[in-house]
């Protein structure tokens, strides 16, 4: 029994549909009438495709929907029924067909595979590296500092070949046009990232000078790290300035591999980073309970057999740890950068919105700079006092960790109230929302929800603790402790709001014709009561009406103001948005100069004081104002090891969280 299904010459789609409904049949062969092809030689001809069940006897079984689903179908000659002119015109055929059956099928499968398989990568290095920092952190005989300190040389090496190799590529084909992102690393992260990579090379230098003075004693390797960490980060900071917004079209499954490890060996240094700091605080916080007469916990230190050989390794020790807090964020933020780079691999760039955003002026910042200032003066005073009155006795410790607390909550309160007002002013414009593909800005909603997580635990474990709580501490200090809980969990969930509305937020400009204006928002109005600035204005009637094709645009590009109607006009413009120009000829006179409305001046005064206030909540933590390990509360409640282990991991997120507002706030203040 034998079927034909006709199809017209480029009509692969009404195929393909005829194709699945013939597929069900449990067909093994295929049989072309290759005669009747030739007959009908016209593009536009019908040609007729035999197939028949019954000459399984006759041909090998192919499968023609997996030959469809990629790509198409190539009809030719394939069975021995098919007139050819010789035998090496058929074997020639049958090479040409599979070579073209290779390409469909593996054509777009790298590109399509090669994220998830560069990710796994990434993964395995993580677990690895990650792996070692646990069998290291529990002091065992088989895993020494020299096998993670290896590992991580290993990875850096790894990735300054790679990037070397980049960099040449890159350099002989300066002629090719190459794309670019202007949203990822701007020049002021890349600023910022360079700030910290210096002080990043000042803790090397130290760990160099801190090694070299024991140099008797220990393995080569641990004097090798910081020096290949030197230059990973010279070179590293080389690469961002750059190559970060290069978008790669060309070899895009190994540079998916090299891109990632870069982001992965970023991650590990990270973690290599909290993993010593977190060591070197519970050694210093065992010490002072131990000092206050507390339980005795076993104090781990480290130290080489030897005696140093210079009288500068006490300082370079000391000089190390105040170093780390910033080392860790210039790992954490390059591997964000470096994220967004491997997400932007392959990608077709919108030339459209792909353009630089212009920078409004700092006209009206006062309130917010000065309450910022404040803010920081302000931490850097209980910074001090919390350091020293919490080594002291019980009494002023318990004092010093309640100042702590109520400093805190005074600062979580006015950042609550700034982020919600700025919520309200955003509800108040009524502008859309922008949902063009920008993997940076998604990063930065993503990062702030999952950096949020850390605090979020240590906050609901305090309450639990605090709840459960009957005696023990004193009252003031529970219920200092749960009201800074409940204001940390609120302050983030409204401050993420109010970031992610800003960052997608259009600006008057960009909405274009989403907004529609209300029945008077076209006219050209005046300023309230006193003249209209002057002009040149071209009125209608001077000319001839228009006889042919209307420019619709010219009428609908003075629509984008109209949710800010109510807003003073000045100039003849809102919000950076024209107005349009009367049917009234104005006289010629100097155009004055543009200013930002009110709500526009809040809304900068709330971003850059909630930078400040974040910039000191992220100082207090990172040099040791941490009174979730001295209150004693949750301690009781979940016992020492247990609350270790979520401090441990909390305490780096939310120090991240901090510097990740802090960046995008900044660019916040910027695109307001």
């Amino acid at each position: 029994m034998s079927r034909s299904v006709g199809y017209a010459v480029g009509d692969s789609r009404k195929f393909r549909e005829r194709w699945d409904v013939w597929h069900v049949a449990p067909f093994h062969a295929v049989h072309v009438d290759c005669n009747r092809l030739r007959s009908r030689p016209s593009p536009n001809a019908l040609k007729v495709l035999r197939v028949d069940a019954s000459l399984s006897k006759d041909f090998a079984p192919i499968d023609l929907g997996a030959m469809v689903e990629h790509g198409g179908l190539d009809i030719m000659c394939l069975n021995k029924y098919c007139n050819s002119s010789s035998s090496s015109s058929t074997s020639d055929g049958d090479k040409n067909l599979l070579k073209k059956l290779r390409v469909r099928l593996t054509e777009n499968y790298p590109q399509k595979n090669a994220e998830v398989l560069s990710a796994q990568y990434g993964t395995q290095l993580l677990l690895i590296g990650v792996a070692l920092m646990f069998a290291l952190a529990n002091s065992g005989p088989s895993v020494h500092e020299e096998h993670l300190l290896s590992f991580l040389t290993t990875l850096m090496i790894l990735q300054l070949l790679w990037m070397l190799w980049y960099i040449v590529r890159k350099d002989r084909q300066r002629s090719l046009v190459s794309e670019k992102d202007v949203h990822a690393g701007t020049s002021w992260i890349r600023g910022g990232l360079s700030l910290l990579a210096l002080l990043s090379l000042i803790m090397d230098a130290f760990r160099i000078g801190y090694f070299v003075g024991y140099q008797s004693c220990i393995s080569a390797v641990i004097v090798v790290y910081p020096i290949i960490h030197a230059v990973h980060t010279i070179s590293q900071v080389y690469f961002l300035w750059f190559h970060i917004k290069d978008v790669i079209n060309r070899y895009k499954t190994f540079e998916r591999f090299g891109v990632i490890h870069a982001v992965f060996t970023n991650l590990l240094l990270w973690c290599n980073g909290v993993m010593s700091e977190s060591e070197h605080f519970m050694n210093n916080h065992n010490r002072r309970l131990s000092s206050l007469g507390f339980i005795n916990h076993s104090i781990v230190e480290f130290e080489p057999d030897c005696n140093c050989t210079t009288s500068a390794c006490t300082m370079f020790s000391s000089g190390v740890f105040y170093l780390y807090p910033f080392n860790i964020e210039y790992h954490i933020f390059v591997s964000a950068m470096l994220f967004v780079m491997w997400k932007n691999i392959g990608r077709t760039i919108d030339h459209h919105a792909n353009h630089k955003k212009p920078t409004t002026r700092t006209t009206g910042l006062v309130l917010g700079p000065i309450f910022g200032l404040v803010a920081l003066a302000s931490t850097i005073g209980i910074l001090v006092v919390y350091t020293i009155h919490v080594e002291k006795s019980l009494s002023m410790r318990e004092s010093a960790i309640v100042m702590f607390y109520s400093y805190s909550i005074a600062m979580l309160a006015f950042m609550c109230v700034a982020s919600a007002t700025g919520l309200l002013i955003y509800r108040a414009e009524g502008l859309p929302m922008d949902t063009t593909k920008n993997p940076s800005r998604q990063l930065d909603a993503e990062v702030l929800l999952g950096s949020s997580v850390g605090s979020w635990l240590m906050s609901w474990c305090s309450i639990v603790a605090v709840s459960a709580a009957a005696s023990g501490s004193g009252p003031s200090l529970r219920w200092c402790n749960l009201v800074h809980s409940l204001l940390a969990v609120l302050e983030k969930y409204v401050q993420n709001l109010f970031i992610v509305e800003s960052l997608y937020r259009k600006r008057c400009e960009e909405a274009g014709e989403h907004v529609e204006a209300g029945a008077n928002g076209g006219g050209g109005t005046s300023t309230g009561g006193g003249v209209a600035p002057e002009i040149f204005s071209v009125a209608a009637s001077m000319g001839p009406l228009y006889d042919g094709i209307i420019n619709r645009a010219y009428d609908n590009q003075y629509r984008c103001c109209g949710a800010l109607e109510s807003e003073p006009v000045e100039n003849g413009q809102a919000y950076g948005c024209g107005r349009k120009p009367s049917d009234v000829s104005l006289p010629v006179g100097p155009r004055l100069k543009d200013k930002p409305s009110k709500k526009r001046q809040i809304l900068k005064n709330i971003a850059v004081f909630l930078f400040m206030c974040n910039i000191s909540l992220w100082i207090l933590p990172a040099f040791g104002c941490r009174p979730q390990y001295d209150s004693g509360l949750e301690q009781e409640t979940f016992g020492f090891a247990f609350w270790t282990t979520v401090l441990n991991f909390a305490i780096p997120l939310n120090l991240f969280y901090r510097m990740h507002c802090v960046a995008s706030l900044f660019e916040v203040f910027r695109k307001v």
